[in-house]
């Protein structure tokens, strides 16, 4: 089975390479294509977090990986790609939670999005609490590590 997906927006910022680190400091552009009409954005500035999902477009099917020491660390155990964030994914989709800081007619302007210039958007969800996770989040110590340098 084959599934086709079409952007419905484009990322605009200061990252032009995917790099690990400091993203909070990033003050990202959503904007959306002509197709995607200004009022599918109605509403949307009454949610604080949106959930944006997006096509990592830079990697080539060679980098793709099933498994690793998540960012090359050996000191990290070695993990399935399922069992991390990692962009060289199998069907190279990334997901992340936002804060939104305004509407601008087709711009949605955010915070915490960890994708780079020119980055194609395939969905914009908003965060609603009763999605959050019902229990306690628990994660291994080297995903904890690995993220004290990311935001």
């Amino acid at each position: 089975m084959k599934i086709e997906l079409k952007p419905i927006a484009f990322v605009k910022n200061s990252r032009t390479e995917p790099i690990d680190d400091n993203w909070s400091d990033v003050i990202s552009e959503i904007v959306l294509t002509e197709e995607v009409p200004i009022h599918s954005l109605q509403g949307i500035d009454s949610f604080s977090h949106l959930e944006i999902l997006y096509y990592f477009d830079k990697v080539k099917p060679s980098e793709i990986v099933y498994e690793n020491h998540p960012r090359g660390n050996p000191n990290y155990p070695k993990v399935g790609i399922f069992a991390q964030r990692k962009k060289d994914r199998p069907n190279q989709l990334g997901i992340c939670t936002v804060e939104l800081l305004k509407v601008v007619g087709k711009r949605l302007i955010v915070k915490y999005l960890d994708a780079i210039e020119g980055t194609p958007v395939l969905d914009i969800k908003p965060v609603f609490r009763d999605f959050e996770p019902q229990s306690p989040i628990r994660q291994p110590r080297w995903a904890t590590d690995l993220m004290k340098h990311y935001w």
